[in-house]
C-alpha cells in the first residue's frame, strides 16, 4: 500500500485518507510528548508507525513548514498554529468573550478562562491570567476532564446555571463558572473565575464572582450570537501551501500530496463561522471536488470536522495539533531557530534588533565562530543611523516620524565614513525604503560591513530588523550583497510568516 492509498475506517464506511491520518498522528505525538524536540525514532515508538512511514510524514511536514529541524531533532513549528487559529476564528467564542474575560479579571483581580466542550473534556480557548506566585498554568488548547472542573460541569449534559470547583482539579485551585448559551439555548462554553485557597474559599469566590458573571451573561450571549452570524471575513481562511507540484518534484515519493491537501482543507475551514460547503472548500484550496471531499470526510471521521446541513465546520479537537505548547512562544523563541539556520548558511554572525529611542537594541543573536568576529551581545545598543538595522527600521517609519528622529540631533561620528548630515541620511533612508535593504560599510567601525532587511508584522510594517555582519576583508560590498542578501530576504520572510501565525491572536510583545 502506498502512502497515498485510501483506507477504510475501522467503524462505518467513511474512507479515511491514510497519509492524512498518519500525518495527524505524528503531529499529535509531537504535541503530547511533553518535550519540545523528538527524534524520528521517538515518533516510531509513539505512533506505532514504521520508520519509513514516519520519515515520509516528517519529510512532508518539514517541507510544509509545520515541523522544523534542530540538529537531528524535530520540533513543532509556529506555522502549525494556523489550524488552531482557524478554529478559534471560526467558532467565535474567543473573539466574543475575550473582552468580557478581561473586564471580569480587572474587576475581580482574578484569572478568568473560557473553555468549550470537547468530548469528555473542555478545551481552553481564551483566558486572562493574573500573574502571582500561585497562578493557573492552563494554556489555550489544553484539555481538562469535564467532570473535574467548573467549566466542564456547566457545559455538560446537566448544564446547571453555575458550578464551583473546590480543588477537584488540583489541590489549592478553586473556580466558579457559568454557561454561556448559543442562540438555541445550548451551552456553547463555560466562563470561569479562577483563584486559589490562599486568596479565597469556594464560598467566598462564589459570593464575589458569581453575581458579576451572571450580570454579564446577557451581554456575553448577545456577543456570541453576533460573532456566529457575521459574514466571513474578507480574505479569511489560510492560503494554500507552496504549490504541490514543486514540492512533489523536489521530494518525489517522499512527499505525501494527500497529507498536504488534507491539511490545506483543514486550514481553509476557518473562513467563516458557518463553515464551508464542499464546493466552497474545493474552490478555497484549488482542489477538485472529489479530492476535497475525501479530505473532508476523513477529517470528520477523525474528529476534527463536523458536518451539518451540507456545511463543514471545525471542531475544538483541532487545538490538539500543537496549539497549547506553541501558544506561549515568545518573539525570541520564534526568531532564534531562523537565526541559527541563517548563521550556519552564510557562516557569518546574524542578529535581530529593534528601535529603542534613537538607538537600536539587539534582542536575538547567533555569533559566527571565527578568529575575527563581531563581539556583540543581547542588549547591546548602538545609535540607529550608522547601522544597517537602524536604517532599515528608520526607513520603515512614517515620513513625519522619520524626519523628527533625524532632526533630533546630529548623530555621532564613529569613523571617517560615518554619515552624519541629516539631509544625506534622509536620502539614504529613502533609498533603503525603496530597495528593501540597507548596506552599511565601515560607518560604525573600521573593517565592519553589515547588511540588513526588515522583519515585518501582520500589517506589513517593520517590527524588527535582521542583519548579517562581516569583515570588509572577505570581499567587496557588491560581493557581500550578492552572497548575503538572498539568504537574508528568505529568512526574514520566514520569520515574518511565523510571527504572523504565532501572534495572530495575541499581542506581539518585543523583548
Amino acid at each position: 500500500m502506498t502512502g497515498d492509498d485510501t483506507t477504510t475506517a475501522v467503524t462505518g464506511t467513511v474512507p479515511v485518507t491514510g497519509p492524512l491520518e498518519r500525518g495527524l498522528a505524528v503531529i499529535r505525538a509531537m504535541t503530547a510528548s511533553g518535550s519540545r524536540r523528538l527524534r524520528p525514532s521517538d515518533l516510531v515508538h509513539a505512533t506505532g508507525l514504521a520508520r519509513a512511514t514516519v520519515d515520509r510524514v516528517v519529510g512532508t511536514l518539514l517541507r510544509l513548514g509545520l515541523l522544523r529541524t534542530t540538529g537531528r531533532d524535530i520540533e513543532l513549528s509556529p506555522r502549525l498554529m494556523r489550524f488552531g487559529n482557524a478554529y478559534l476564528a471560526s467558532c467565535g467564542v474567543a473573539d466574543a468573550l475575550q473582552p468580557f474575560a478581561e473586564l471580569i479579571a480587572d474587576e475581580l483581580d482574578e484569572s478568568v478562562s473560557v473553555a468549550v466542550p470537547d468530548g469528555d473534556g473542555v478545551r481552553f480557548v481564551a483566558q486572562v491570567i493574573r500573574r502571582r506566585a500561585m497562578t493557573p498554568v492552563f494554556r489555550i488548547g489544553d484539555l481538562l476532564p469535564a467532570d473535574r472542573c467548573a467549566a466542564g460541569m456547566v457545559t455538560g449534559p446537566e448544564s446547571p446555571e453555575w458550578a464551583v470547583d473546590d480543588q477537584r482539579m488540583e489541590q489549592g485551585l478553586i473556580a466558579v463558572a457559568v454557561p454561556v448559551r448559543d442562540a438555541e439555548g445550548r451551552p456553547a462554553c463555560g466562563i470561569s473565575a479562577v483563584s486559589n485557597t490562599g486568596r479565597h474559599t469556594a464560598a467566598s469566590l462564589t459570593a464575589t464572582a458569581l453575581p458579576r458573571l451572571r450580570a454579564l451573561l446577557p451581554a456575553m450571549e448577545a456577543a456570541l450570537s453576533e460573532a456566529r452570524t457575521r459574514p466571513p471575513r474578507p480574505g479569511a481562511g489560510a492560503a494554500p501551501y507552496t504549490p504541490l507540484p514543486d514540492a512533489k518534484q523536489e521530494l518525489g515519493a517522499g512527499f505525501l500530496q494527500s497529507l498536504a491537501r488534507g491539511l490545506d482543507v483543514l486550514a481553509a475551514l476557518g473562513a467563516g463561522p458557518r463553515g464551508l460547503t464542499l464546493s466552497e472548500t474545493a474552490e478555497a484550496v484549488g482542489q477538485p471536488r472529489a479530492t476535497a471531499r475525501r479530505a473532508l470526510l476523513s477529517l470528520a471521521q477523525l474528529g476534527y470536522v463536523h458536518s451539518a446541513d451540507r456545511r463543514f465546520q471545525l471542531l475544538p479537537r483541532v487545538l490538539e495539533l500543537g496549539y497549547a505548547p506553541l501558544s506561549g512562544l515568545s518573539f525570541t523563541e520564534v526568531v532564534q531557530p531562523h537565526l541559527e539556520d541563517l548563521a550556519a548558511r552564510v557562516r557569518e554572525s546574524a542578529s535581530v534588533a529593534v528601535l529603542d529611542g534613537q538607538d537600536i537594541r539587539y534582542i536575538a543573536r547567533v555569533p559566527a565562530y571565527r578568529i575575527m568576529s563581531v563581539n556583540i551581545t543581547i542588549g547591546t545598543r548602538f545609535p540607529a543611523t550608522p547601522t544597517s538595522m537602524g536604517r532599515v527600521l528608520l526607513a520603515g517609519l512614517p515620513p513625519e516620524e522619520r524626519a523628527a528622529r533625524l532632526s533630533a540631533g546630529k548623530p555621532p561620528r564613529f569613523t571617517g565614513r560615518t554619515v552624519t548630515d541629516p539631509a544625506e541620511l534622509g536620502r539614504i533612508l529613502d533609498r533603503v525604503a525603496s530597495d528593501g535593504y540597507a548596506l552599511v560599510d565601515e560607518e560604525l567601525e573600521e573593517g565592519l560591513r553589515s547588511l540588513a532587511v526588515p522583519v515585518r508584522g501582520r500589517d506589513g510594517r517593520p517590527v524588527a530588523a535582521l542583519n548579517v555582519s562581516t569583515h570588509t576583508g572577505r570581499g567587496t560590498a557588491e560581493e557581500s550583497r550578492a552572497a548575503l542578501l538572498p539568504a537574508l530576504r528568505e529568512t526574514a520572510a520566514r520569520i515574518s510568516e511565523d510571527l504572523a501565525t504565532a501572534f495572530e491572536r495575541r499581542p506581539l510583545r518585543l523583548p
